[in-house]
């Protein structure tokens, strides 16, 4: 699975198909620190049930890690995965 990225000005997204119209996307916005916060994931019906959602909150902590930064999670569903996932608390916001 493809993962991109786009970002414009603070807003941004990680996403899976077409830019304007995603397969697959979790959008975020950058901090004043540049940090990513999670404001919402969404995964059509036709990657449903193929782990699109946990690649692309993934993705994003691989990114945190190469620029250290961190990452602050509203969205109900990257909150669950880094509940579930002890080893992403390296770029968690607390």
């Amino acid at each position: 699975m493809q993962i991109e990225q786009q970002q414009k000005g603070v807003k941004g997204m990680f996403y899976v198909g077409d830019s304007e119209n995603p397969q697959a996307a979790m959008v975020y916005r950058r901090d004043a620190k540049d940090n990513i916060i999670i404001e919402h994931t969404e995964v059509g019906d036709e990657l449903r049930g193929k782990n699109a959602g946990f690649q692309l909150v993934r993705t994003a902590v691989e990114y945190a890690r190469v620029h250290n930064i961190k990452i602050l999670p509203l969205c109900p569903f990257a909150k669950s995965v880094f509940a579930k996932k002890p080893e992403f608390a390296d770029v968690l916001i607390r």
